[in-house]
């Protein structure tokens, strides 16, 4: 999907998960202001990689700040795999009264727990509607932006899935939703990253504490002289690690290629790099973290120092 090519440098913005207090310092911090339209920016605009809703304390805020920004221009904007989650979690399964595409178990409730909390009714239907407005990836020309993985094959198989169903539909949602079709593989990569099984016998426990035996692994680098856990996403100290050439082979994201930009990984630390031309900007504030942004001017190998963060100790 492409945007408007305006030649616009981008402040790409991480993951903000309810965190209205910190996304406007963000946003002021890089020189947006806000006037009757929301905030903006003269000579930037802002990109944002998804994931706008659940964990955070102010997720209605958050989602009319991104949103005012989008509809005057002012920014643009791709669906996180929560945004989709959410879709799939409140659309009914075909033949299936009384279910959802996103079942609706104790681990998926409680993951979506604040954003069901926080916005009821009407403006929930009308959050639901402007997510299906949501481009799941951007190519900007110069830079492109993808909430988890950067996947040409899943992206054509999206485009292709988006075209039959007249966009992100409730007959496109049943099929990506549904385990083993080419779809859902799509999404799995493009909005959640692809995984590779851990060697046998080794777990660890994820953010949520929930014990896990395939990790994401690192899509934009290639696996040769890698351990596992150094190609996995985020790293992993793992006992007795073996060689990530083991690992089931992904695409590599081109050395050549412009740079992209996602969300996602829930990075630690100071943001830095994953490539010269791959970098995260999700550095979990919804764990504590701070919100990130890349500040881009234009250069096709990317720098540390245009990473911008703002921490907030409690918002």
């Amino acid at each position: 999907m492409a945007a408007n090519p305006s030649g616009s440098m981008y402040d790409i913005i991480g993951d903000i998960h309810g965190h209205a207090a910190h996304l406007e310092a963000l946003l002021d911090k890089l020189g947006y202001r806000c006037d009757g339209a929301g905030y903006a920016h003269d000579g930037r605009q802002a990109v944002f990689v998804g994931d706008f809703i659940d964990r955070g304390p102010a997720i209605r805020q958050a989602l009319a700040i991104v949103r005012a920004m989008v509809d005057s221009g002012a920014a643009l904007a791709t669906m996180g795999n929560h945004e989709f989650n959410a879709l799939a979690y409140h659309t009914p399964a075909p033949g299936r009264p009384g279910e959802f595409l996103r079942a609706h178990n104790d681990k998926n409730t409680h993951q979506h727990a604040a954003t069901l909390k926080q916005i009821e009714g009407a403006e929930r239907a009308d959050m639901l509607a402007w997510f299906r407005t949501l481009p799941l990836w951007l190519d900007l020309g110069r830079v492109r932006v993808v909430h988890a993985c950067w996947d040409p094959a899943g992206i054509k198989t999206l485009e292709a899935g988006l075209g039959r169903y007249g966009g992100v539909s409730d007959g496109f949602m049943a099929e990506a939703t549904s385990q083993g079709t080419a779809l859902f593989n799509a999404v799995e990569h493009v909005l959640k990253g692809p995984e590779a099984p851990l060697p046998a016998g080794m777990t660890y426990d994820d953010k949520d504490g929930h014990a896990r035996r395939r990790s994401r692994v690192r899509w934009f680098l290639d696996p040769v002289g890698l351990t596992f856990g150094q190609y996995a996403l985020p790293a992993l100290e793992l006992v007795d690690d073996q060689p990530a050439g083991m690992v089931p082979a992904v695409e590599l994201y081109p050395a050549s290629a412009p740079p992209v930009f996602f969300g996602h990984y829930w990075m630690t630390g100071d943001p830095k790099l994953m490539s010269p031309n791959a970098a995260c900007v999700d550095y979990s504030v919804a764990k504590g973290g701070p919100l990130c942004a890349y500040r881009w001017q234009g250069e096709a190998e990317l720098r540390n120092d245009r990473f911008v963060t703002v921490a907030i100790a409690k918002e």
